[in-house]
């Protein structure tokens, strides 16, 4: 089935026009994650022609939900997002956390249906990127196709690394891997590894982590004490980040 070419139409307030604001892939800070790694000037080029709707969400605002049509994936430009998908008694369950440079969407492309939803953890910005013609270009442009490859292998590899996380590791164990795998993702992004702000709530880390909201509060707070991080609020800093990837590690 061919996907649509047409998006769904959204509110102006909502959608900037990136060559108004003569922003492109070429220029943006976070190329080296994102699809243009590697691209030439012609290909780099054809990119930005492709990439010419940026949308902006406020913190709580759905930039799709479960059931949509597919017909795009997004590229996060600034701020942050989560996804989450309703279990079978209702519950929401937090499925993913995504920062700049990462792309959402990827499970729409089967069966032209998004089965999750994606919501702003703060103020953010998306560039919209059709899939169809995404997918054409892409058939011409080999790099522009390893890219889009190597995105969908790293969506399966952290789909893969979170099932890892919820059926062999202990609590503590999964709260310093999240805790270490934000530093190294907030370190690829330029951003400092050992101090950030956790965009979410911990009952929201809790969900994404198969534990309780108490669990979670407990288990931060036994960290602290035990001068492995200092939680002020929002914001963590590690302290010892050799004894958080031993605790991670200690049953290898």
């Amino acid at each position: 089935m061919p996907y649509p070419s047409v998006l769904p139409r959204v509110a102006a307030s909502n959608v900037i026009s990136i060559r108004d604001l003569r922003a492109r892939c070429a220029t943006c800070s976070m190329r080296e994650l994102c699809l243009p790694t590697g691209l030439d000037a012609d290909a780099m080029r054809e990119l930005d022609l492709l990439v010419t709707t940026r949308r902006r969400f406020k913190k709580g605002e759905s930039v799709f939900r479960s059931g949509d049509r597919f017909v795009a994936l997004y590229a996060i430009r600034s701020g942050s997002c989560k996804t989450t998908v309703l279990t079978e008694d209702g519950r929401e369950q937090v499925s993913g956390y995504h920062m700049p440079g990462e792309m959402m969407g990827f499970d729409g492309i089967g069966s032209d249906l998004h089965r999750c939803q994606a919501v702003a953890l703060e103020d953010t910005q998306v560039c919209e990127i059709p899939f169809d013609r995404l997918e054409a270009l892409s058939r011409r442009l080999a790099p522009l196709q390893h890219n889009l490859h190597r995105l969908l292998s790293r969506e399966i590899g952290s789909d893969e690394n979170l099932l890892l996380v919820l059926g062999s590791m202990r609590a503590e164990e999964r709260v310093a891997a999240f805790l270490l795998n934000l530093s190294s993702r907030y370190r690829q992004r330029g951003y400092s590894s050992t101090e950030f702000v956790l965009r979410m709530t911990r009952d929201e880390i809790g969900s994404y982590l198969g534990l309780k909201l108490e669990t979670v509060s407990r288990l931060l707070s036994r960290f602290q004490a035990a001068g492995l991080i200092r939680v002020q609020r929002k914001t963590v800093k590690i302290l010892d980040p050799h004894a958080l990837k031993a605790m991670v590690n200690e049953r290898e």
